[in-house]
C-alpha cells in the first residue's frame, strides 16, 4: 500500500486559529519542517559535518533553522537576546560532538510549534508595531520578524537540499 504524496503545506487551506496575515508565514514554517525528514532521510550524521566548495554544513544549516527563528521569535516578542541564544548563537558552527540529525529536526520542529502558538495568540493590531533588532536595534515590526524567520527557513533549507545532494553524489 503506497502513500499518497500530500500537496505542499500552503496548499492545504488554512491552519485553524492562525491569523489570515500570518498563514504565509505559518505554511512556509511547517513546510520547512516536513521537507527537512525527505532531505535527510538517507543522510548518516557523519555527513552532517562535511563541507563541500568552503559552503557551510548541513549541521550548520539545520542549527540555524533553529536559532534563527528563535531569535526572530524573542524579537517580535519585544525581548532581548538571552546568555543562552547567544550561546546557541555562537555554537551553531560547532561539529563537536557530531550532531545526530533527529535531535537537529526534532529541536527545529520544537520551535515552530512555538512559533505557531505564538502567532496563534498574537492580535492582528500589534502585527505593525516596531520592533528593534539585534545591538543596534535596527527597525522592524512584529510581521516583519515572522516573515523573515519563515523566508530565512525557506531559504537555508535551499542550501541544505543543495549541500547534502552534492556530498551525497561525492565519491568516497
Amino acid at each position: 500500500m503506497s502513500k499518497e504524496k500530500l500537496p505542499e503545506v500552503w496548499l492545504r487551506g488554512s491552519i485553524p486559529e492562525i491569523p489570515a496575515l500570518l498563514q504565509p508565514a505559518a505554511h512556509a514554517l511547517l513546510q520547512t519542517a516536513e521537507e527537512l525528514h525527505l532531505i535527510l532521510k538517507d543522510v548518516p550524521n557523519e555527513l552532517l559535518i562535511e563541507e563541500i566548495a568552503g559552503r557551510a554544513t548541513p549541521s550548520f544549516h539545520l542549527k540555524h533553522l533553529t536559532g534563527v527563528l528563535d531569535r526572530m521569535l524573542t524579537y517580535a516578542k519585544g525581548e532581548s537576546l538571552s546568555k543562552e541564544q547567544f550561546d546557541f548563537l555562537r555554537n551553531e558552527k560547532a561539529m563537536e560532538p557530531i550532531p545526530k540529525k533527529e535531535e537537529l529536526i526534532n529541536a527545529f520542529e520544537a520551535k515552530v510549534n512555538e512559533a505557531l502558538i505564538y502567532f496563534k495568540s498574537l492580535d492582528v493590531a500589534k502585527l505593525i508595531e516596531a520592533r528593534g533588532v539585534g545591538r543596534k536595534q535596527l527597525p522592524s515590526t512584529v510581521i516583519g520578524l515572522l516573515f523573515h524567520a519563515a523566508e530565512h527557513a525557506q531559504r537555508h533549507l535551499g542550501q541544505l537540499l543543495v549541500t547534502v545532494s552534492v556530498l551525497k553524489s561525492k565519491p568516497n
